[in-house]
């Protein structure tokens, strides 16, 4: 039954921003938790990003703040600059090897999981994924030209939510007063609904689950 499945989410920020931009929705992230409780068990939901560090001010922060409060588990890393090869300045900030190393660290406990990125790295993780008889779902979008997802990791994933036919449910309310800050997402940082204390161990401090003596894991 679908109430018996634990789920976990994987937001590749930058990946889902663009995706929905390109869609023209705002993603409403108090909503799209819900839309995934009630089809299981979310035992998780991880939010992917890097920061530009010695910015004064990034317009991601009250994104940022906001989720870490509101159910979900925000990973972030310092972005590096470089410059190509034709001395042009440029930005990098990847995070597909931490989604990926979470994502398999929480494969024994996980039935499903939601991936939303249309990256096309992601499809070794994906068959990894399955490797360890978990049901992975793609969420992106082929109604855009060109697709914002790589056709070899649609292939790859058991299902493939499109965001256009979940904009619906998952997606801002435009009648609501438009945000003042717009980052990932356009969310507003709200008052913390709550603040969990640090956690010890492994799993335990990084996941905030718990083994009892039965092994069975628990939020």
């Amino acid at each position: 039954m679908a109430g018996q499945q634990r789920i976990a989410l994987f937001i590749d920020g930058a990946n889902l921003y663009a995706t929905t931009k390109t869609l023209g929705f705002d993603i409403d992230y108090k909503r799209l938790l819900k839309e995934f409780q009630s089809r299981g068990t979310l035992l998780r939901a991880f939010y992917y990003t890097a920061l530009v560090e010695d910015q004064e001010y990034s317009s991601i922060r009250p994104l940022i703040d906001w989720l870490d409060y509101n159910g979900y588990r925000v990973v972030t890393k310092p972005t590096k600059e470089f410059v190509d090869s034709a001395g042009r300045r440029k930005v990098k900030g990847n995070m597909d090897i931490e989604l990926a190393i979470d994502a398999l660290e929480l494969a024994p406990y996980i039935d499903q999981m939601v991936l939303f990125s249309g990256d096309g790295d992601f499809r070794s993780l994906v068959e990894a994924m399955q490797r360890r008889g978990v049901r992975v779902s793609v969420a992106s979008t082929v109604t855009t030209q060109p697709p914002m997802v790589a056709d070899e990791l649609r292939r790859q994933a058991d299902e493939f939510l499109d965001l256009a036919q979940l904009a619906s449910k998952i997606g801002r309310d435009p009648t609501e007063r438009a945000p003042r800050v717009m980052g990932e997402g356009g969310e507003r940082p709200e008052r913390p609904a709550r603040h969990s204390p640090p956690q010890n161990g492994g799993l335990e401090r990084r996941y905030g689950i718990r083994q009892n003596q039965e092994d069975d894991f628990e939020v």
